[in-house]
Parts: structure tokens; C-alpha cells; sequence
């Protein structure tokens, strides 16, 4: 099971809502509103994100995979409330 980091705790602390470890068994993630509406979830279990990159290769390793990973999905990140826009503010 996806141990949540405090990272990904902040970040949605920025953005309003209410992240919880998935019901889903392949997602890492559920987002909800604040008056707990499930939005989304995020965040596949078979890729690794930016704190649990840090927690195990380091800081520099996490920044140049961060850089990878906002180039592969720029396609998607940036439309507000699309499960990749919830994967990259949360996540990475």
C-alpha cells in the first residue's frame, strides 16, 4: 500500500482538497473536495513521484525526473480539475 508523504499533503493543502490512499487498487490517490466529493484518483502504484524520489535516490535525481515528468504530460497537466492537473499539483 501508498504511503501518502507530507509533501503531497501540502500541495493539496494548496489546493483546497482532501487526499486519502485510494480505494482503487491500481491508483496511489483519491482526491476529494472539501465537503468530501471524490474528485479523481491519482497516481499510478507502478511509477514512483517526486517525495518518493527524493525519500530514495536524493534531491537532484527527484529534480531532473520532476523535469521529465512535467515535459512527458504537458499535454494534460494544465487543464484545472483533469486527474493529470490533480497527479502534477499533488504529486510532483
Amino acid at each position: 500500500m501508498y504511503k501518502i508523504l507530507p509533501y503531497s499533503f501540502e500541495q493539496a493543502k494548496k489546493l483546497n482538497v482532501l487526499i486519502l490512499p485510494s480505494t482503487k487498487f491500481q491508483y496511489k490517490i483519491d482526491v476529494y473536495s472539501k465537503d468530501l466529493n471524490y474528485i479523481c484518483s491519482i497516481g499510478d502504484k507502478n511509477y514512483l513521484d517526486y517525495p518518493t524520489y527524493i525519500k530514495e535516490y536524493g534531491l537532484e535525481y527527484a529534480n531532473i525526473r520532476r523535469k521529465l515528468y512535467k515535459k512527458r504530460h504537458e499535454s494534460d497537466r494544465n487543464k484545472v480539475g483533469s486527474r493529470g492537473y490533480f497527479a502534477d499539483k499533488i504529486l510532483w
